[in-house]
Formats: C-alpha cells, sequence, structure tokens
C-alpha cells in the first residue's frame, strides 16, 4: 500500500488540529490544549530551530568552499541580492496598490480602535520599545551589527543568523584561498556534518504531522474573539489578496518564464516547506526544510541553495514588506491622514531597508512597522495603530512566512539557472529511509 506523500500527512494534521482547537475553544478546553497539547508543538518548533544554525554554518561553508573560484561567488552574491531586492520592492508596490484601492481603513468604527488599544496596548508599546533600541546605533549600526565579536556567542542566538551568515561566507572564502592539500580534511569534516545535519532534519520531519497539530490548535485556543476578526476583516482581506498575489501568481510566473517549470511541479516541490511555515511563523525554523526540498525536489544544486536560501531566511522578507506597506496605509487611513504620492514612495524604500533587518521569527514585522510609520509621521497614533494591527497579526504572520519561505525558493531556482546550477531534482520521500520491508 502506498504511503502519503508527507506533504498530506502536514495537511491532515494542520486540519486535524484547527478542528480540535475549535472544539476546544467552544468546550472551553484552553488550560488543557495549553498545558498538554501545545508543549509537542513547542518540541516540534525548538527541533528545528536547534538544526537551523548547526545547517547554516554546514551547508554554507560547504557551499562556498565547493565554488573553488571567488568569481562564481561574487556572481552568484550579485544576483542573488539583486533579484531579492526585486521581488521585495514588487511585493510592497502590490500592497500600496491594494490598500489604496480597497481603502480598509476608511470606515473603521472609534470605539473598535479604543477598545483595540485597551487589549492591545502594552504589547503595542512593548513592540515600540524593542525599535527604539534598534534605532540607538547611528547610520552604519547594521554593518557593525553584521560583524561578530565572537562567533560562539552569535552562534547561540537564532537572532544572529546575520552573524553566522558571514563568518560562515567568510570562513568558506578562507578554504578557496588555502590550500588545497592542506584543508581538504576541514572540508571532509564540513561535507560529513552537513550530511549528518541533513540526516537529523529527516528525522525531525517524521514529526512534522503532530508538530504542526499541536502548534494550530494552541493558536486557535488561544486566539482573539471573532468580533475582533469581524471588525479588521476588511485589513486582513487586503493583506492576504496581496500574499496570495505573491505566491500563487508571481512566483510561479516567474519560475515558469525563466526556468520553464510548471507551476504544478513548482508546488509539489515546495508544499512540505510553506505548510511548516504557515504552522510555525518562522523562516529560520522552516529553512531546514526548505533546503531539502528546493534541493531533493525543485532541482537546484547545493552550492545554490545552501547560500541563496540561508541569506533569504534573514533578508529576503516580501511578505513582511507587504505587510508593512498595507499595515502603514491602513493605519494612516483610520485616523484620517491622507499620504502623499511622494510619502509613499517613502514607504517603498523603507519597507524594503526594515524588512532586511527583520529578524526571520515570529512577528518581527511589528517592530519593523514602527520605523515605517515614524517615517510617516504618525509618531502620536503609533501605540494605537500598532495595537489596532497587533490583534490579528499572528494568523497574518503565518500567511506573511509562506510568502517569505516561497520567495526564496523561487530566487533560488532562478539563481541556479542563471549559473546553469539547475537540473531535474531527483524525488526522494522522508518516509522511503524508514519504512518497513
Amino acid at each position: 500500500m502506498k504511503k502519503l506523500a508527507l506533504h498530506w500527512k502536514i495537511i491532515i494534521g494542520m486540519v486535524a488540529g484547527v478542528l480540535f482547537g475549535l472544539l476546544g475553544a467552544e468546550l472551553e478546553w484552553k488550560t488543557f490544549i495549553v498545558d498538554w497539547i501545545k508543549p509537542f508543538g513547542v518540541i516540534f518548533l525548538s527541533s528545528l530551530k536547534l538544526i537551523a544554525i548547526p545547517l547554516i554554518l554546514a551547508s554554507l561553508i560547504k557551499g562556498v568552499s565547493d565554488l573553488k573560484d571567488m568569481s562564481k561567488l561574487s556572481k552568484m552574491g550579485g544576483r542573488t541580492v539583486g533579484i531579492y531586492l526585486m521581488t521585495t520592492v514588487l511585493a510592497v508596490v502590490l500592497g500600496l496598490l491594494a490598500v489604496n484601492l480597497i481603502q480598509p481603513g476608511a470606515n473603521i468604527d472609534p470605539d473598535v480602535v479604543a477598545k483595540l488599544q485597551v487589549a492591545y496596548g502594552g504589547d503595542a508599546n512593548a513592540k515600540i520599545e524593542m525599535a527604539s533600541n534598534q534605532k540607538t546605533g547611528g547610520p552604519l549600526q547594521a554593518l557593525i551589527d553584521l560583524v561578530p565579536q565572537n562567533i560562539f556567542n552569535a552562534a547561540a542566538d537564532n537572532g544572529n543568523m546575520l552573524q553566522v551568515i558571514f563568518f560562515a561566507i567568510f570562513f568558506g572564502i578562507g578554504l578557496i584561498l588555502a590550500p588545497e592539500e592542506k584543508v581538504k580534511p576541514v572540508k571532509d569534516f564540513f561535507d560529513g556534518f552537513n550530511e549528518v545535519v541533513l540526516k537529523m532534519i529527516d528525522l525531525i520531519m517524521l514529526y512534522a504531522p503532530i508538530g504542526v497539530f499541536a502548534l494550530l490548535a494552541s493558536i486557535i485556543v488561544e486566539a482573539p474573539s471573532a468580533d475582533i476578526f469581524q471588525a479588521l476583516g476588511k485589513y486582513a482581506v487586503t493583506l492576504l489578496l496581496v500574499l496570495g498575489i505573491m505566491t500563487f501568481a508571481v512566483y510561479p510566473t516567474l519560475v515558469s518564464v525563466f526556468t520553464g517549470r510548471s507551476y504544478g511541479s513548482f508546488f509539489k516541490g515546495i508544499a512540505p516547506a510553506q505548510l511548516l511555515a504557515f504552522s510555525t511563523s518562522s523562516s529560520a525554523a522552516t529553512l531546514p526544510v526548505t533546503m531539502e526540498r528546493t534541493e531533493e525536489h525543485l532541482g537546484v544544486d547545493s552550492e545554490v541553495a545552501s547560500f541563496v536560501l540561508p541569506i533569504g531566511a534573514t533578508v529576503n522578507m516580501d511578505g513582511t514588506s507587504a505587510y508593512q506597506a498595507v499595515a502603514a496605509v491602513f493605519i494612516a487611513q483610520v485616523f484620517g491622514m491622507e499620504l502623499t504620492l511622494m510619502q509613499q514612495i517613502g514607504i517603498i524604500a523603507t519597507a524594503t531597508l526594515a524588512s532586511i533587518g527583520s529578524a526571520a521569527v515570529p512577528s518581527a514585522g511589528i517592530v519593523m512597522l514602527v520605523i515605517v510609520l515614524e517615517q510617516l509621521g504618525l509618531g502620536q497614533q503609533m501605540a494605537a495603530g500598532i495595537a489596532l494591527v497587533f490583534a490579528v497579526d499572528r494568523p497574518l504572520d503565518m500567511c506573511r512566512t509562506v510568502v517569505n519561505v516561497t520567495g526564496d525558493a523561487t530566487v533560488a531556482m532562478l539563481v541556479a539557472k542563471s549559473v546553469d546550477k539547475l537540473h531535474e531534482p531527483e524525488v526522494r520521500n522522508w518516509d522511503d529511509h524508514y519504512k518497513e520491508e
């Protein structure tokens, strides 16, 4: 009897988690689900995060050193950054077009705004304080933060992924430049280390259906009340429309036009990573699966995937960028502020740069939204505005992460095609390694 594919198992786990969460909310089982079900989801999420830093170190050092030519690294790096910026700007522009056409904030009841500020004002102020802390440095603080003083400290925190990426690329360049016979043992070590990490991912993914069941069940019982979702429904639909266009139109079209791959094959290959991105709301936690699917099921050479995807999980936040554009204009509409063309052009620049600095963790986009709002002169209404979108941020964050991950895979395929490193995938199923004879 043929076994179910992994993505179908994850879908079943997701649907079961949502239904169990709805049942739990109806029967007031919140305490039981939070105490006895949610921990299994937390364990699954922690195991994915556990493997993220070792995977970046192993795969990126291996990928860079395998290039054996600095010109190849420069060529690939330039194309990677260029395409990431292009898709990010496109996402912001689509967000601005949608929010200006639909105008979701035009008729929000002031009483609803006041209630949301009371309910979520504390969370909003905490995010504003986090954003203020990030701005205390000078204009080149981002460059200073890029270079770690201690790689072990950087590797101990998933929030320092850019520093780990910098070290891995720097280390890989050192392996390229050093005499091949002297560094061969080091390369062999990282080749073997990379294989071990990939096997650990295989084991973690066997637990995926249970993990996503537990995560979604707990999210449902902890979600805000239905009347809040109704009040902010137009805003949510506007953002979901933009995210849907990026995921189901822009990315597959780019893949089809530039690589010749079909719509169906692209989504069949990346589906498990998308489902995990939706369940975990974290590009970093999903990275191990994104890399596995992109290499094994989309045919991207490991040299390209190991370079493009870790960078993308940190700096390519198309979903987050679109969200910042939609949320910023929505908040301005709620408070009756007309934005000029120049202000909206400023959103494109600010949201693009802010998304690059956005950590690949849940709700990091809220912190970056503060910077966009300040650029628009909405400092006085910031706490109320953040509280307004904070109420429905978690479910929308789940959808934004799907866009981010899909964008990473798309760019990996485009870069691979441009350097002749895209081949027919050698498809394998996680379950094949462990099924009974």
